[in-house]
């Protein structure tokens, strides 16, 4: 096909459309498969419709994020701890390179990066852009791919090419300037919608899939030259493989093209689910404009259906085709609400996620209403709540995760913003539930309607959700401030309850008791029988409010029944009518764990063990009340049998969390008591008993992983006597009131924490402050720093059992989850736990009775190398100040969870010429699944 036809096809596609883009974006693109970048010539015309009189013109030029480690997208998995993007060479990370910038009339323009944004370029304009005006730019670039590893996107190891957001397009305008939003993985680019014309040149070996229409294909010396077009879009993508995986499917209103994995479904099943979400999702929101869409597996992987298929596949929960069913629903609605939707995706990404998540509630509705959260009920937990309730629960308890928490943000802020379990999960499903709460209040399919009638409206203009607002608003006669106010842009919650139920003989007078004063409607129902006879909006239901609604033979009543309002306590929703109410909830005693039954005080129990020297392996079973959601107050019963001394041990603990929903830095108080006896040396026990409150401070930015702790305790401990330890540690009883501070902050690249420690006894008082801090430089070089100092304000015994202890300390307080806490030799004994002096060497002098400070610092010299070295002062009684040093080599397999250190030199010499040196090897090994389940955690919260 030639040039001709290549310029006469342009413009027959432009004439026939519906609509016309603002911008003309053309591009030439030659494609180096072997060395993964593009060369590209672009022309893009520039027409300013606004009022506004532009001052400068801003590129969005998203690839070049990968440029660097200290840009915003690299901030961005700082703060995730994710590593790899920081460790990785420069060549994986890709980058654009500008060679040219003119304008119509070939006049050279200066361009920069403007501060804070090296993913955006700012043209120098010799006049503006006045409106009406247009202005035309060509451009000469060259753009390095990244590795996929970091986004998903540019090449991976099998060599494909995924390529989304890689070239130049002009930024979102907005109240007279440009949308300046730097790339931070979060698939939020605020692009001009355009017309796209590319000329894209690849080796022959090559497929090339996009969702642009192809309007040539032919070969070149080159290789195969392509000719593709999109009209008024905000972008396009594009996968280039070596074996096409893709396969296309026909409706008669789209061309769908998807590599979606299939998990064992026919191409007859495919075709079926997709007709049919094809058909739905035109009847919600309008037939898809383009004709044309991909939907790939890279699009599903950035945002997948968490809990669909993370179990294994021998369990089986859902069918192969309901998985690849709801898989494509999620994607092909994200991708037809980001191609269609001329909104700015970061400011008003509640829209976008509002729209996606309360269509798949409608499609599960109409579709699949017996699916349940986990699918199939199997086995032994086929009983478990979990298993019972319906699958579109999942999203009001995903919501609640983070609510109960104390860690849910307003779905009205921008994007950015979100802790990542809030923009991937929490934040998007609250926002679906938010509009299926609205659609169910305003009634008459307002919320539908209004879709449908918004999607209309963004065919030819730019919106905000101020459009979207007015367009519901026109529909209804009933108030929806409340919607807006509390929300969408709060974290309001919402708990209604009853208060005193008069019955009459055809009346009930009803109070309703508003939790938290957020005034919301709420549904109040009558059930008779388990079936509905009488459903009321209430309004205005401020604090406690009375109504009086006609009986009409309801036995039962219930607030939220259909669980329509996002409400954040369902417990307390239930209301019998009968003579003889009985208000004490039964005991159900379930294994493992599962959701909340509001209908039972739940207690679940669980095998568990534990392991040390003197017990031994220890089995027993775990008691305790904790739901998948956080309550208020729970409690942890642990007894087991010691296998080694044949007796009952084990661990208690209760606890009551408050959380503090006001703006301000205190959020939570905690109040706990613990209790926990195990044997502490052979065939001898102690008890702990520790009463204790902590306060928890935050950052008004959550992602800014600051955070302070203020802890208040008193720890009472009763040990039995024992042969095997010192004579001058017997003091089997005493008490110790602690007060600890902590403040820290943390990220991939840098850590940075300081604690102090105030310790009260009756016969000594100790103050100690530690700093840690941590920093992984440019060059992957990483140090860790750690500054600890230690004094007796008073000392009346002559005991080292609570001196400050220089290579371990003695762990009085019982904090510490020791294997062999009274070993003085063998391989128990040379376990290390960073604490006071955090010497690696057993020195001649071990502990301090009057003060310590000590600095202990290592350097990473391969991977996970190091070379540590401690220095340190210790002051004893009737001594001078001491100066002792130690140095090795660390192995930090996985920081304070598996750790070895192998010493060198210290104050007692050359460690090698040990002729026991394999004593000499200190290690940190961490088997609490609790704690293990803190490092996946913590890059989510």
């Amino acid at each position: 096909m030639n040039r001709n036809f290549k310029l006469f096809f342009a413009l027959f596609f432009v004439l026939t459309s519906g609509a016309y883009a603002q911008h003309l974006n053309k591009m030439f693109v030659v494609l180096d498969y072997e060395n993964n970048t593009l060369r590209v010539k672009q022309e893009i015309t520039f027409h300013n419709q606004s009022q506004d009189t532009l001052y400068e013109f801003i590129l969005n030029d998203w690839n070049n994020a990968y440029s660097s480690k200290t840009t915003p997208l690299g901030k961005r998995f700082s703060d995730e701890f994710v590593r790899s993007f920081h460790l990785e060479k420069d060549e994986k990370r890709g980058h654009t390179t500008i060679y040219s910038v003119t304008n119509q009339y070939g006049v050279s323009l200066k361009h920069t990066r403007p501060e804070k944004h090296p993913d955006l370029i700012n043209i120098q304009l010799i006049k503006p852009i006045y409106p009406n005006e247009k202005f035309n730019v060509s451009l000469m670039y060259y753009v390095k791919l990244p590795d996929d590893k970091f986004t998903r996107y540019g090449y991976d190891n099998n060599g494909n090419l995924k390529l989304k957001d890689w070239y130049l397009t002009p930024a979102r305008v907005e109240n007279g300037t440009f949308v300046k939003n730097s790339n931070e993985n979060l698939d939020d680019i605020a692009n001009s919608f355009c017309d796209y014309q590319v000329t894209f040149i690849a080796d022959e070996k090559l497929n090339v899939t996009t969702d642009l229409y192809q309007g040539s294909k032919q070969k070149t010396d080159r290789g195969i030259e392509y000719f593709f077009i999109g009209e008024n879009r905000p972008g396009f993508s594009m996968i280039i493989q070596p074996h096409n995986d893709f396969e296309v499917f026909t409706n008669s209103t789209v061309e769908v093209n998807t590599n979606l994995k299939d998990y064992r479904v026919t191409g007859i099943q495919k075709a079926s689910l997709i007709n049919n979400i094809i058909n739905f999702t035109n009847d919600n929101l309008g037939k898809y404009p383009y004709g044309k869409i991909t939907v790939s597996e890279v699009d599903y992987e950035r945002n997948p259906v968490y809990g669909l298929n993370q179990l294994p596949s021998f369990i089986a929960p859902f069918p192969d085709s309901f998985i690849y069913e709801i898989k494509f629903l999620k994607t092909y609605l994200n991708n037809y609400l980001k191609n269609t939707l001329r909104l700015n995706p970061r400011e008003d990404n509640w829209i976008y996620d509002g729209i996606q998540t309360y269509l798949m509630y409608k499609y599960i509705e109409e579709y699949h209403p017996d699916k349940t959260m986990m699918g199939i009920r199997w086995g032994i937990l086929k009983g478990h709540n979990i298993f019972k309730t319906n699958y579109n629960s999942k999203f009001s308890y995903l919501y609640l995760v983070m609510a109960r928490k104390n860690l849910d943000q307003p779905i009205g802020d921008p994007k950015n913003t979100f802790i990542k379990f809030n923009e991937q999960m929490a934040g998007k499903y609250k926002a679906g539930l938010a509009l299926n709460y609205l659609d169910s209040y305003l009634e008459n399919d307002v919320i539908p309607s209004s879709i449908k009638d918004y999607f209309e409206l963004n065919k030819s203009q730019q919106t905000t959700r101020n459009d979207f607002r007015e367009i519901i608003d026109s529909k209804t006669e009933k108030e929806t401030n409340w919607f807006y106010s509390s929300v969408v842009d709060s974290r309001d919650i919402i708990d209604y309850k009853f208060g005193k139920v008069k019955k009459k003989k055809d009346s009930l007078k009803i109070t309703i008791k508003n939790e938290t004063r957020v005034n919301v409607p709420v549904p109040l129902y009558g059930l008779k029988d388990g079936e509905v006879v009488f459903k009321y909006w209430l309004n205005n239901v401020k604090k406690d409010t009375t109504f009086t609604v006609a009986r009409q033979g309801a036995d039962r009543l219930a607030i939220n029944y259909e669980n329509e309002v996002i409400e954040y306590n369902r417990r307390n929703n239930w209301k019998k009518l009968n003579k003889i109410v009985l208000n004490n909830k039964p005991i159900k005693f379930t294994f493992f764990q599962d959701l909340e039954d509001p209908g039972y005080n739940q207690i679940f129990y669980v095998p568990n063990f534990t392991f040390n020297l003197y017990d031994g392996l220890s089995l027993g079973l775990r008691f305790h009340n904790k739901s998948i959601l956080e309550k208020p107050f729970t409690f942890n019963v642990t007894p087991s049998y010691s296998s080694k001394t044949g007796e009952l041990i084990g661990s208690a603990f209760m606890q009551f969390n408050h959380y503090i929903r006001d703006d301000g830095p205190l959020y939570n108080i905690r109040y706990g008591l613990a209790a926990s006896t195990y044997h502490y040396a052979p065939n001898a026990a102690y008890l702990r008993v520790s009463p204790s409150v902590q306060f928890r401070f935050r950052d008004e930015n959550l992602r800014s992983n600051k955070k302070q702790f203020l802890l208040l305790r008193h720890v009472l401990v009763n040990r039995e006597n024992s042969i095997f330890t010192l004579t001058d540690q017997q003091n089997e009883d005493y008490s110790v009131f602690n007060a600890r501070y902590t403040s820290s902050e943390s990220e991939v690249i840098r850590h940075l924490d300081y604690s102090t420690d105030l310790q009260i006894a009756n016969n000594f008082g100790k103050l100690a402050g530690e700093v840690q801090f941590r920093r992984l430089f440019n060059d992957n070089r990483q140090i860790n720093l750690r500054f600890y100092g230690g004094m007796f304000m008073y000392k009346d015994t002559d005991s080292d059992y609570y001196s400050f202890g220089l290579d371990r300390p003695t762990d009085y307080l019982f904090d510490y989850n020791f294997y062999g806490r009274s070993e003085t030799s063998g391989i128990y004994s040379q376990q290390f736990v960073m604490a006071e002096g955090g010497f690696k060497s057993k020195l001649d002098t071990r502990y301090a009775n009057q003060w310590m400070t000590t600095v202990n610092a290592s350097v990473n010299i391969w991977n996970w190398v190091e070379v540590y070295g401690d220095a340190g002062f210790l002051k004893n009684k009737y001594q001078n100040p001491e100066f002792v040093y130690d140095s090795g080599i660390r192995l930090n397999l996985l920081t304070d969870y598996f750790e070895l250190y192998f010493p060198v030199y210290s104050s007692n010499g050359f460690a090698l010429n040990d002729s026991n040196y394999s004593q000499n090897i200190r290690f940190v090994v961490t088997l609490s699944p609790g704690t293990l389940i803190k490092l996946f955690t913590r890059k989510w919260l």
